[in-house]
């Protein structure tokens, strides 16, 4: 287990693997702002340890593969997509199981559409549907308290670890289901690493510029791929309806509910949700 930066779409893209590289492969993408660490390494080795060829890495503008200037707009949810296929690439794999938190579900749909020949299994957790007109489906917003705890970002001295690792703390506490105790210490450990090892943290903030794109607005519901959408009940940042947008309009797919589970990989749901993937990614021909 070691990092690797891979040249990748003409940027470093850094990258981490867990176990035997000839067990099946899973790539791990994260969601918006959240580098690899995000992923728990303890997380990542269980799934190794239950034969599987675990990779994780950090999207562009986190952690450390290339950042861009904050408030700048140099890429697309499809050049990123591009990038997890380029992983595979610089790992020899031809096809993989690509499991995707929240903004990586989306970044899983658009490869699973674009490269299907590459994907054996595709499985989303906390996401939504990418393209999909969330006001035409009805589906809920972000929490705004969420926003209003943001705000205070603006005014803060983000050379200052101490407070930038208490304010991204208690942001992901806002994120906690009601079914579970934060679990701070792990989380704080995560944030330090994360600040200590970023090239520029205030860049990942680019990721909120990113948006869908009118292309795949009716494209999603052809990717033929088995899917497994895990929710929680509690998510406040993508609302349960949209694991359930998901299942409905994902012609090849099933639903694992996480009662009392927010917007997060708690330690508490570990062995359902790594058995689930685990059971799901026995999935042995891509479409």
């Amino acid at each position: 287990m070691s990092e690797k930066i891979f040249k990748i779409n003409g940027i470093d893209i850094c990258t981490e693997s867990f176990g035997n590289p000839t067990k099946p492969a899973i790539l791990l993408i994260n969601g918006a702002m959240n580098s690899m660490v995000y992923w728990d390494e303890e997380f990542c080795q269980q799934l190794a340890d239950a034969g599987r060829y675990v990779i994780r890495f950090d999207n562009r503008d986190v952690g450390r593969s290339t950042t861009y200037d904050p408030g700048t707009t140099n890429y697309t949810v499809v050049d990123m997509a591009n990038d997890a296929v380029g992983v595979l690439d610089s790992y020899n794999i031809q096809q993989a199981h690509l499991v995707g938190m929240s903004l990586g579900g989306m970044i899983a749909q658009v490869v699973a559409y674009n490269s299907p020949e590459r994907v054996l299994s595709m499985t989303t957790i906390a996401s939504s549907l990418f393209g999909a007109n969330e006001n035409d489906r009805n589906l809920p917003e972000m929490d705004p308290n969420l926003f209003k705890y943001h705000a205070k970002g603006t005014t803060l001295d983000w050379s200052n670890e101490e407070a930038v690792v208490d304010y991204l703390v208690e942001g992901a506490k806002m994120l906690c289901g009601s079914k579970h105790i934060f679990d701070e210490e792990r989380v704080r450990k995560q944030t330090t690493q994360d600040f200590k090892r970023a090239n520029n943290l205030l860049s990942m903030f680019n990721h909120s510029t990113l948006t869908g794109i009118d292309f795949y607005e009716d494209k999603i519901k052809e990717i033929k791929v088995p899917t497994l959408v895990i929710h929680g009940t509690e998510d406040t940042i993508l609302p349960y309806e949209h694991g359930l947008a998901l299942v409905n309009e994902l012609p090849n797919s099933m639903l694992l509910t996480l009662e009392g589970t927010g917007h997060e990989i708690h330690s508490d749901d570990w062995d359902k949700i790594i058995n689930a993937i685990f059971d799901h990614t026995s999935v042995t021909k891509a479409v």
